[in-house]
């Protein structure tokens, strides 16, 4: 088992505890538990470590993996487990279809039960929330399988959900739990440490075939501090693996470029951070849309995610540019401006001495300057209508199309209803715009609208 999970480590490092324990329940040859589930936050190695760790070619069992986001009717799922246990593949000369029809529950325990008994079978099942929303008995069935078909199988069910939030009013028999918790600094630490070759690929890559000395100079202590100094600035903003390995890979790159011109050495680590604050800054305000980096001709790499350059990769639909913009506008004027800015006979303003003064703003005291305040669903919609010349119903693809915006990161919650009404108690949730000046002006450059002539800090 020690060389087992050693094995797993040098794959997936960190997660030794939850190998160990996998391996106890499917490696030891014993009668598997019939359920298991595994939860825990995205991005924590729960679907590797199982995936790796139940390899049907190596463990002597036949396993089934599926994914419930895209097995969303009863007949795909049953389908899509009963061939994979019996190592059928969708080729052409079956018509990439499955042989039999499998719509009810009695059809396929029908299957299962032709399945030899001299054999183990285990079904994974990602997603396993969505089995929430499907027919109410697909997970009583998932849990009581051995007893159903009279099988060595087992069905392990991966969440980022408790247990808890399955339970139905007729109840669900007792099933093993895992969980698997997120990684901590340290860990995250080693993970993208381990990256280095790649990091070192990447670079020869992206350089002159006639001048490569200057890899020399990066070694792996020099990554090291490379990656402390990167975590100190994302951990808080992000703790997603995945991600933050992209971001490790694409910062690498212009952190390297002094040492490769010779303009900065590898020893000064505080002119190499300076040197890159800039990009890193962009890199934070866009961590989850992949825009990575492009490249030059010379070899040096331009940041791609710049205010300008930005939108351009955004392809938002024309309400929602619209929305985005009335969204800024909410961040960025004061709630007692709105009737000035936005209602056309909004009556006459008396000019006074103390409104002249109050206006004349400093840089220090602009509301775009300070940073953007919040505001809630009923002022975004009310602007939003203001701001729009053609008349558009309130229906639920304009509503969903602010959800997609908070998605991209473009808008964020700052306060949700508690009482479960969610995003449809426009009084309650209040929301964030994150997007900057120049960026909002390229968006209503789009659409044609001008963004300044309603901020009131241009007034």
């Amino acid at each position: 088992m020690d060389a087992f999970v050693k094995h797993i480590g040098t794959i997936y490092p960190c997660r030794d505890a939850i190998a160990r324990k996998l391996y106890k329940y499917y490696r030891t040859g014993d009668p598997f538990p019939p359920a298991l589930f595994i939860y825990g936050q995205s991005s924590t190695g729960k679907a590797s470590i199982v995936r790796e760790v139940l390899r049907s070619d190596e463990s002597g069992f036949q396993c089934a993996h599926i994914n419930a986001i895209s097995c969303y009717t009863n007949k795909i799922l049953f389908e899509a487990i009963a061939r994979q246990l019996e190592g059928a593949k969708l080729t052409q000369a079956n018509n990439y279809s499955y042989d039999r029809k499998l719509d009810y529950v009695k059809d396929f325990l029908a299957v299962l039960q032709q399945l030899p008994r001299s054999r183990s079978f285990v079904i994974v099942l990602e997603h396993a929330e969505r089995l929430r929303d499907m027919a109410h008995n697909l997970l009583p069935l998932f849990l009581q399988l051995p007893e159903a078909t009279g099988l060595n199988i087992s069905v392990v069910l991966l969440s980022s959900l408790p247990f808890e939030k399955f339970y139905i009013k007729t109840g669900l028999p007792p099933i093993v739990k895992l969980f698997v918790p997120e990684y901590t600094r340290n860990e995250m630490l080693r993970i993208v440490m381990n990256d280095y070759p790649s990091h070192i690929e990447r670079l020869t890559e992206h350089s002159n075939q006639k001048s490569r000395d200057w890899l020399s100079a990066v070694t792996r202590e020099f990554h090291s501090n490379y990656v402390n100094l990167f975590l100190g600035t994302f951990w808080k903003v992000c703790r997603d693996a995945k991600e933050l390995r992209l971001v490790a890979v694409e910062c690498f790159l212009p952190y390297c470029e002094p040492i490769r011109d010779g303009t900065i050495p590898a020893t000064d680590s505080m002119n190499l951070w300076r040197n890159i604050t800039k990009t890193l800054k962009v890199a934070l305000s866009t961590m989850y849309m992949r825009l990575g980096t492009r490249h030059n001709g010379t070899g040096t790499s331009v940041t791609a995610m710049t205010s300008t350059f930005l939108p351009q990769y955004i392809e938002l639909p024309y309400y929602a540019k619209y929305l985005l913009i009335a969204a800024y506008l909410a961040s960025n004027n004061a709630t007692k401006e709105d009737k000035r800015l936005f209602v056309k006979n909004h009556g006459k303003q008396r000019k006074r001495m103390q409104a002249v003064n109050a206006r004349a703003k400093v840089v220090e005291k602009m509301i775009t300057k300070l940073g953007p305040k919040a505001f809630n669903i009923d002022r975004l919609l009310a602007i939003f209508y203001a701001i729009l010349d053609e008349k558009v119903g309130l229906t639920c693809n304009l509503m969903a199309q602010i959800s997609t915006l908070v998605h991209l990161k473009l808008l964020t919650y700052v306060s949700v209803d508690g009482g479960g009404g969610g995003m449809l108690d426009g009084s309650v949730t209040r929301l964030q715009c994150t997007v900057g000046l120049d960026f909002i002006m390229h968006v209503g450059r789009m659409v044609g609208f001008n963004v300044r002539q309603y901020l009131s800090d241009f007034f």
